[in-house]
């Protein structure tokens, strides 16, 4: 049986106003739901989910609508991605490479 997944509430907000802004990008271009979804090679059911701002849909998917209708993600442009996927790469090359919690002492002093 398919344990059911719980999100917190901001988690879920998050969904819908991207669901909600892709919509009206969509709308603001004149797409139908069906034009929309044929150019995501989706189904129209997934991309009336994704609207609903539901948490099923692949987030590659997700983000490929939101783009085809025009809404920004992370930036205007793609010069603007690349920049901070640079600047985080920096980032993460400053960082550890893992996280792992020192072992206890073992308290051995009876």
């Amino acid at each position: 049986m398919k344990r059911e997944r719980s999100y917190s509430r901001v988690t879920r907000e998050a969904l819908v106003l991207l669901g909600r802004m892709i919509r009206i990008g969509r709308l603001e271009r004149g797409l139908t739901a069906q034009d929309l979804a044929d150019r995501a090679g989706i189904s129209r059911t997934t991309l009336s989910n994704i609207e609903k701002g539901a948490a099923g849909p692949e987030v590659g998917i997700v983000f490929e609508v939101a783009a085809l209708a025009g809404v920004p993600l992370f930036g205007q442009d793609a010069g603007s991605l690349q920049m901070h996927n640079a600047h985080l790469a920096e980032k993460l090359a400053l960082l550890p490479k893992s996280v792992r919690h020192k072992a206890r002492e073992v308290d051995d002093d009876f």
